[in-house]
């Protein structure tokens, strides 16, 4: 029978890979990941994951190169971390996507050094965005259990075939407890099948080379023609544009096995049907901006939220549908493109640039380093870029408008956008 804890977000990742029957755990730890790891050598000790290996390494990159070596012998894996140490992981992160192994990892967000901080942002995870790998962001630890599962599922499809991260922010949800349903292990086991891999060096009647030097054109050999490296490359790209039927096709058999929804899978509305002002975020901004549009709509403003949860690939044809009625979209990035803007702001500018309605985008930035976002900091985003719409002198201006400094208390001038 499925069992109700209140547990942290961590803990619900930790419950994740024990309902995933995961083979193979590496990690490295740094806060605020450990406790998922942790938690992890408490069931291995316990002999509650079965056959279950549990890797101790010395160091993040070490942890990412036991699992790699560990998925490419045929073995569900995992792994997690967090700021500087997935910065330390950043080479054997693009080996693992190029070798399409379907890793899931976890990410416990946490604002990069320097200076130190242990608290959260977004920037660790979008720093990794290009390497290769889905990626996912969560707004509670229900979500997050439930979203390691479906991961599972769609990294070892074969018509992905790719590593997965599953982010969620540190503290705000890794140390945060909350209700989750542990799933009936029986119905994950119908969910989710055990794991066909399509390399398992262990198959000794079926010979593979794996990651040899690939020159740029196509090399002829006398068994055969073996693709370039920019076939490789593309093979890797056609693979995130066909996970997202995977990923719609999973989060359906996942509400439909467990009752829950994440909208498409994709991205999760609230209020947006009829709203010609959207609130674009996600993970913890995402989560506390609901409450927001509650409150604007109390005002009489017709607002709504897309709380973006794939992130990687990242989901053009999907946010032109969104937003195809939207007037002005109020983007809050917990994470700054530094030289630029947001990142949120400008992928989604880039996505929306050849789509049909073509609405205002108004940026800000918040919450960098742990710094609160509070309700009042979101409602007054919303209600300035509001009154400012129309005008062009504002929107012509790049420069993301950061919101929450304490700039004049420490005698510095705040400058105006």
């Amino acid at each position: 029978m499925p069992e109700k804890k209140v547990i942290t977000g961590n803990h619900a990742a930790a419950y994740a890979c024990r309902s995933a029957r995961v083979e193979v755990v590496a990690a490295y730890p740094i806060t605020p990941q450990s406790p998922v790891v942790e938690k992890i050598s408490e069931f291995v000790e316990a002999e509650e994951m079965g056959n279950t290996q549990f890797v101790t390494v010395e160091s993040e990159q070490s942890a990412i190169a036991a699992v790699i070596a560990a998925s490419q012998m045929g073995s569900r894996v995992f792994t997690a971390s967090s700021a500087n140490g997935l910065a330390y992981m950043y080479e054997l992160l693009c080996w693992a996507a190029g070798s399409r192994l379907p890793v899931v990892m976890c990410i416990a967000t946490r604002a990069l050094g320097a200076p130190w901080s242990v608290w959260t942002d977004h920037q660790d995870a979008f720093s990794v965005r290009d390497v290769g790998f889905i990626q996912q962001f969560v707004e509670t630890n229900q979500e997050a259990y439930d979203t390691v599962l479906m991961s599972y599922r769609v990294a070892e499809d074969p018509r992905v075939y790719l590593p997965a991260f599953v982010s969620y922010d540190g503290y705000i949800l890794s140390h945060t407890m909350m209700p989750v349903q542990i799933e009936d292990q029986e119905k994950v086991d119908e969910f989710l099948p055990p794991l066909k891999h399509h390399i398992n060096l262990t198959d000794f009647n079926n010979i593979k080379s794996v990651n040899a030097v690939t020159p740029p054109g196509m090399s002829v050999r006398p068994e055969g023609k073996t693709p370039g490296y920019y076939e490789f490359r593309y093979s890797m790209q056609k693979a995130h544009e066909y996970a997202f039927e995977v990923i719609e096709e999973v989060a359906k058999d996942f509400e439909a096995k467990f009752g829950r929804s994440y909208g498409n899978g994709i991205y999760k509305a609230y209020k947006a049907e009829d709203a010609e002002v959207l609130i674009f975020g996600v993970g913890s901004v995402a989560s506390e901006s609901r409450g927001v549009v509650d409150t604007l709509r109390e005002d009489g403003l017709k607002v709504g939220l897309i709380s973006l949860k794939l992130f990687r690939p990242f989901p053009v044809k999907y946010l032109r549908e969104a937003f195809s009625n939207a007037k002005l979209i109020v983007v809050f990035d917990r994470d700054v493109g530094y030289g630029y803007e947001g990142i949120l702001s400008y992928e989604l500018k880039a996505a929306l640039y050849a789509g049909n309605n073509h609405p205002e985008i108004r940026s800000f930035i918040v919450g960098l380093g742990g710094r609160d976002v509070t309700h009042d900091d979101l409602y007054n985003g919303v209600k300035k870029s509001i009154a400012e719409q129309g005008n062009h002198d504002i929107q012509a201006n790049v420069h993301t408008e950061f919101i929450g400094t304490q700039l004049e208390e420490l005698g510095y001038k705040k400058e105006e956008n």
